[in-house]
């Protein structure tokens, strides 16, 4: 199934990149962020057609649900939602400015603490390790296409969040469970963050 609409909650650097490739590729983006729709109305007037300010919530409706919220801001952006079965791509990084301080996780993971507070959803890591700068360029490069490495617990999740991927013209590497792959992912502690890999055709 293609996708034909996602939801950004997070409209920074990643959030606003993410967006490009997303209009780039014909898939409609609602972006939204903690000031409100009337604040993102250059951005959304740059992205162009298929791009639309919304909600956080309207956001959350959408067919998938990317999270590229500050740390300290991420919670409360996840909460008061229902997230029964949606697919969430959680690319935050558990990075506590000023500083660059890795925040208390409990012993878990960052994406383990985001399925704590997005009860319900299918939460696949993805898109965190690239950089907003690398993430804004497009994927096919070196004759090959960029890969982002995505794990998560649901079979079927990662299956449409790869799908997507694809659709935007990145190679993927499935790293396995959110606590394992989740872990090789993390920025800051796990090894793969900030590494830019084309996988050749």
């Amino acid at each position: 199934m293609k996708t034909t609409t996602v939801g950004i909650i997070g409209a920074g650097a990643i959030g606003q990149a993410f967006a490009g490739q997303l209009v780039n590729a014909g898939i409609n983006v609602i972006l939204s962020n903690s000031r409100g729709p009337e604040s993102l109305a250059d951005v959304v007037e740059r992205l162009g057609r298929g791009a639309r300010a919304g909600t956080v919530r309207q956001a959350a409706e959408a067919d998938i649900v990317f999270v590229s919220t500050n740390w300290d801001k991420t919670e409360a952006a996840l909460s008061g939602i229902s997230w029964a079965g949606r697919i969430l791509i959680d690319a935050t990084n558990p990075v506590l400015l000023p500083g660059y301080r890795l925040a208390e996780l409990g012993g878990k993971n960052s994406s383990q603490v985001v399925t704590r507070w997005a009860p319900g959803a299918r939460v696949v890591k993805a898109f965190n390790t690239l950089l907003a700068g690398v993430l804004a360029q497009d994927p096919a490069q070196a004759g090959g296409r960029r890969v982002v490495f995505i794990s998560g617990d649901h079979a079927d999740a990662k299956a449409e969040v790869i799908a997507l991927a694809g659709q935007l013209g990145f190679a993927t590497i499935d790293l396995g469970s959110l606590e394992v792959g989740g872990t090789l992912q993390q920025f800051p502690g796990g090894p793969l963050p900030a590494v830019n890999l084309v996988q050749l055709a």
